[in-house]
């Protein structure tokens, strides 16, 4: 057995500097639902519990987007209301669904995640729930919400990312 020179350890270990560690941290750090927080902003449709059913369907239709998050004036949230939500309290009542309150058709139980949550947490989470819309809290109190759209948006700029580090990496080697 031969002994390991200095030329053996810089020939298979890459030597890690502080801009390489700042780079992953950022990277890790890009990966969170802060960083789509920070690119999107914190803005979310919200709407009472005792509001009418057609009030959250226009504001569904006026805004195009797939889900109102239902809370108490004070941003506790106590319910989501999807598209999905409607559909079934539609398909049951009829007509007469519009004028019932949000309440008896919102999801009461609502799955949340915080800004520390990667990207592929909240996949995980959406994909398991079976649903497109994640509330995001802070404190106990809402602060955004991130959709599956950007969830795969935030996933393929990494990828994106990643093959030109790859490339980058061919090509200085």
């Amino acid at each position: 057995m031969q002994p390991i020179t200095a030329h053996d350890v810089h020939s298979y270990v890459k030597p890690v500097r502080a801009g390489d560690w700042l780079a992953k941290q950022e990277e890790e750090n890009a990966m969170t639902v802060k960083a789509i927080l920070e690119k999107k902003g914190h803005d979310v449709l919200t709407l009472g519990p005792n509001e009418k059913l057609s009030e959250a369907i226009r504001l569904l239709a006026d805004h195009r987007i797939g889900a109102l998050v239902i809370t108490n004036g004070d941003r506790k949230i106590v319910g989501i209301l999807s598209e999905r939500d409607i559909v079934r309290v539609v398909a049951k009542e009829g007509a007469a669904a519009l004028d019932i309150a949000v309440r008896s058709a919102m999801t009461p139980k609502v799955k949340i995640c915080n800004e520390n949550h990667t990207v592929n947490e909240v996949m995980e989470i959406m994909t398991r729930g079976r649903f497109r819309h994640l509330p995001v809290e802070k404190d106990g109190l809402l602060d955004g919400i991130v959709s599956i759209g950007d969830v795969v948006k935030r996933r393929i700029e990494d990828v994106e990312r990643e093959a030109e580090e790859i490339r980058a990496y061919i090509a200085t080697a």
